[in-house]
């Protein structure tokens, strides 16, 4: 059994999926408080169903891309044999996970979006440093979400100590929504040199407006 806040289809907002027609289950729960989340209402609540449900709900919308989120879905044991199921119906698996749970045992095939988490988070601290070693060049991306300099600073010294450009596919830089200075963020990364990364924006709020949780 899974505690599930959702099961829902758009379109993906964020990553190098952006823009592509996508199946997402939201798991309910999360042990980090970031101070800009903006799915605070997956910390309590939920359903309780059964994994033969979720998969069932799945196959209805009929969508090859499916992202397993949160919350934190790596908080939930059965989050796992979702993935692994999955991947086994030949379904294309993403998993954004908030970088505090290990990713140690996800499904091989799925592809790991880590978000780690920087200093104007209030969750620097927790960030579960071994994940870093476990990104794959070829499938798995990193994401920052970057409210000042201070934490752009950050994330460069993350890039450059754990060589993710070596380690994963794609930098993602994301700025705070309404917080973050959007031109001075743009400058940062033009001019920052890294070959892997790329600014993002959330394009389900530019669609549908702020009001829409994150991805």
């Amino acid at each position: 059994m899974l505690r599930v806040t959702e099961i829902f289809r758009s379109i993906q907002g964020e990553s190098t999926h952006a823009g592509r027609p996508c199946t997402f289950v939201r798991l309910t729960g999360c042990p980090m408080r970031c101070v800009w989340c903006d799915s605070e209402y997956t910390f309590t609540g939920g359903e309780r169903v059964s994994l033969d449900d979720v998969m069932r709900q799945v196959r209805a919308y009929g969508c090859q891309l499916v992202e397993v989120t949160g919350g934190e879905p790596l908080a939930q044991k059965a989050a796992f044999e979702l993935i692994r199921r999955l991947c086994d119906e030949g379904y294309e698996v993403l998993i954004e996970t908030g970088g505090f749970v290990s990713t140690e045992g996800v499904d091989e095939r799925a592809r790991v979006i880590l978000d780690v988490k920087c200093p104007a988070s209030g969750e620097a601290g927790r960030n579960h440093w071994p994940n870093l070693g476990r990104l794959r060049a070829d499938r798995d991306e990193v994401k920052f979400v970057v409210k000042d300099r201070a934490d752009w600073e950050f994330a460069r010294r993350v890039v450059e100590e754990y060589e993710l450009e070596s380690r994963a596919l794609a930098l993602l830089v994301s700025p705070v929504w309404g917080e973050t200075d959007l031109k001075e963020l743009a400058d940062l990364v033009s001019r920052s040199g890294l070959k892997k990364v790329r600014m993002q924006l959330q394009l389900h709020k530019y669609i549908w407006g702020p009001e829409v949780h994150g991805v």
